[in-house]
This record gives C-alpha cells, structure tokens and sequence, in this order.
C-alpha cells in the first residue's frame, strides 16, 4: 500500500479561531494611547515653556519660573502669619528684616563703605520689635537711640582703626549706618505700627497685596509693551525699567486698591482707587531709589541668595517706603470703613 502522492491533497486540521479581545484589553490599549498622547503634549508644552523661560531669563536676567516658585512660598508664609496668628507677623517682620540689614551691610562692604554688622542687627531688632510691642512716640525715641548709638560705634570703631581713612570716607560710612537704621528697622517698624491697629492685618495684607501687584503688572506690562526699552523711565537710574511697565503698574495696582478697599477694607470704591494711586507712587519711588543706590555702590543685586529675585531686599525695595504711605492712608480712609 502506496502513501499519498506529493500532488494530491492532503488534510490540513483547521486552525483554531483566534479569541476575540477582551473588552478589558481594549481599554488597557485606549489608556496607553491617550497617556502617550497626553506625555506628548506635555512635553512640548514644557519645551514651549522652557524657551519662553530662556528668553525672559535673557531679558531680565531672571528665571520666571523659579521667581513664581519663591514667590509663592514666601506669600503663603506672609499670609498665613497674618490671617491666622497676628502676632506672628512680627516675627516675620523682624526676621526680614535682620536679612535685609545683613544684605545691606555686605552690599555697603562691596562698594567700599565700612559697616558694622552685629551693631546693626542688635539695634535693629530691637527698632523693628518696638512698632507693636511699644506707643508710636516711644518708636520715634527707639529710632534716635539707634542711629545714635550706629553712628557713634562706627566713628568709634573707626578711632581704634587708625588706618588713615579720609574725613570724606569716614563721614560717609558714619550716614550710611544712620541710613541703614532709618531704610530697613524703621520702615519695617512702621509695617507693625499699623499691624497693631483695629483689623491692621487686613490693611497690612492689602498694602502689601497692591505693591506686589503694581510690580507683577509692571514686569508684565513691561515685556508684553516695552521691547527694547522703547521709553525708558529713569535711564541712568534703571535702565529696563520703562513707561510702558509703569502704565502698567498704575492700572494694577488701580483695580487692586479698588477690590482690596471694597471687599476687604470695606471703603468706597473711590478710596480704594486713592489707595491703589499712593502706593504705586511710593512703591515706584522705592524701586528707583534702591536702584540708584545699587548703582551708587557698583552692584546688581544686593545678593544672591534668593533665587529668581536676587536678594530679600530687591524684594522690599517696594515694599518698606509703601508702609509709611499705608499707615497714613489707614488714619485718613478708615473712619470710612463700613462697619
């Protein structure tokens, strides 16, 4: 008996049917198409984000998104310390401003200036401290005793140096430790003046608040309508500053002072509009004198510790001389206040 031949046909078992797929693999299969997906728009849209970081970073000299970062953290720590323990604001306030000085003293140090730190630290705190603990006319007292007792340590400190240091030099160095006492102690010390006052906190979170708005808008406004420097505010002064940042800082601050004033001071809106048109004055004022006085001494930044801001001071430059301006606007609006 002969076997099938090559040319016949042969029978071939059929192939099992393939089972159909699961309903759950086909979900499985959609959920890593889509995470694909949404992984590719993420990561163009950080690439996007990133190139716009560089060229603000290549602007400004300022990484935004660091700057938002640290800006937030400290603004949650402002916030907090207001909202929920007013007290302890003051030691916010007073730990500001012990860096601040710090800052100042070595900023002075660079330009050639001679400062004494510990001195200033001492008294300083001290100052700061004495704007809730003790009466406004004491503070003014506290205020005398500090510059006094800087000045006098400084020429003191310079007797013993005998190094031949000119008059000029000395003279200079004995009004920057005043000056150090009455920019950064006094400034803060008047923050915690109003921060004592009936419902001060909501005041001193809204003062604060505009300032910062004023200068958001301004670096906003600034980028978006000031290529180039295409009006130049202070040139010799700041250079990147423009009026197209400061148009832009005025409505800010305008429509803060107004949201602020209405819904948190309870004030007319048109004080609130007053509020918003102080302090951007005083808070423009502030950034140009500090910059002139970082000009004066050869330097960018007061330091460089506090990433995508440069120093704590480049940060309260604003900030100090608005909290005259916000006490005395608390004395002449408050008797407006709805209660």
């Amino acid at each position: 008996m002969t076997g099938p031949s090559a040319d016949e046909p042969q029978d071939i078992p059929p192939r099992p049917p393939l089972p159909a797929p699961r309903h759950g693999d086909q979900l499985h299969a959609q959920w890593q198409a889509k995470k694909a997906e949404i992984g590719t728009q993420v990561s163009h849209a950080r690439d996007q984000l990133d190139q716009a970081n560089e060229r603000i970073k290549e602007r400004t000299g300022r990484d935004l998104v660091v700057a938002i970062l640290i800006g937030l953290l400290i603004g949650g720590a402002l916030l907090a310390s207001l909202v929920f323990v007013k007290w302890a604001f003051v030691i916010f306030a007073v730990a500001a401003a012990l860096l601040a000085i710090g800052e100042l003293v070595l900023a002075l140090r660079t330009g050639g200036r001679r400062a004494d730190l510990w001195p200033q630290l001492v008294v300083g705190a001290a100052l700061v401290t004495a704007g809730y603990f003790a009466d406004p006319w004491l503070c003014w007292v506290m205020l005398f005793v500090a510059v006094f007792v800087v000045v006098v340590w400084r020429l003191v400190g310079q007797m013993a140096a005998r190094d031949g240091r000119t008059y000029g030099d000395v003279l200079t160095d004995a009004v920057s430790a005043g000056f150090i006492q009455i920019y950064i102690p006094f400034l803060a010390a008047t923050a915690l003046m109003l921060l004592r006052e009936e419902r001060g906190e909501w005041w001193v979170l809204s003062f604060i608040i505009v300032v910062v708005v004023a200068d958001t808008a301004a670096y906003a406004s600034g980028l978006l309508f000031g290529r180039g420097g295409r009006h130049p505010m202070a040139p010799r002064v700041s250079p990147k500053k423009t009026w197209e940042g400061f148009a832009g800082a005025v409505a800010g601050s305008l429509l803060a002072g107004a949201l602020l004033g209405v819904f948190l001071l309870g004030l007319p809106w048109w004080a609130g509009l007053i509020i918003g048109a102080a302090l951007v004055a005083s808070a423009t004022l502030g950034d140009l004198a500090e910059s002139m006085l970082k000009r004066d001494l050869g330097i960018k930044d007061m330091s460089s510790w506090l990433p995508g801001h440069g120093g704590l001071l480049d940060r309260l430059d604003s900030i100090l001389p608005s909290a005259v301006v916000a006490l005395a606007l608390f004395h002449l609006l408050s008797p407006l206040a709805v209660s």
